[in-house]
């Protein structure tokens, strides 16, 4: 089999498809300079910058294992597509957190789902959905759980998680996308549902 290095975008994705993880790893490396510079120049705040440019590349590892990603030539578009996607999506969730308007009389700004406390069942449905969670990720790897948990818990960056683990980015990303997997194999395998 030739060098990674030698090989181009899309033989790498292929390769990747088909179990070999370094040669996403080789993609990152090529692609992660430009990608993280241009998402930082879009937003100019590093943290940001660093949540979405993971994001965009777990979604990418995500895409390509499911087996859909069919952008022949075109990987370097593809993930600058995806990165601009994300960052549109920061901005989304930044204007409505900032813009609930009082202009309209008949709008009440306390009066809105997302800060009522839920009816009962809303809540036994989710204390039942985060036991259930709870459950399935204690069957976790260790090395997958313990990436689950410092991103989701404790809302650490891969950045953080690899430092705090010893580990590359490309492998903490890579214990995320497996116990994500994981996660939503056993729930469909025991029926279990992770949202309502």
């Amino acid at each position: 089999m030739q060098s990674l290095k030698k090989m181009t975008d899309d033989q790498l994705v292929t390769a990747y498809a088909q179990g070999n993880n370094p040669a996403f790893d080789e993609l990152l490396m090529r692609h992660k300079q430009r990608v993280y510079a241009y998402i930082m120049q879009m937003v100019k705040d590093p943290d940001a910058s660093e949540d979405i440019f993971q994001e965009t590349f777990v979604k990418a590892i995500m895409t390509i294992r499911q087996g859909r990603y069919n952008e022949v030539g075109k990987f370097s578009a593809w993930i600058t597509r995806i990165a601009r996607n994300l960052i549109i999506d920061f901005f989304r969730q930044e204007k409505v957190e900032a813009a609930v308007s009082t202009d309209d009389g008949n709008y009440d700004v306390l009066n809105r789902r997302e800060l009522s406390e839920g009816t009962v069942e809303d809540m036994i449905i989710d204390s039942q959905i985060r036991a259930d969670i709870r459950k399935i990720i204690m069957h976790l790897p260790e090395s997958q759980r313990e990436v689950l948990m410092m991103r989701y818990y404790k809302n650490l960056s891969f950045k953080e998680i690899a430092e705090l683990t010893g580990v590359s980015i490309n492998t903490a990303l890579g214990r995320m996308r497996y116990a994500i997997l994981n996660l939503r194999r056993v729930a469909k395998e025991n029926n279990i549902a992770l949202t309502h």
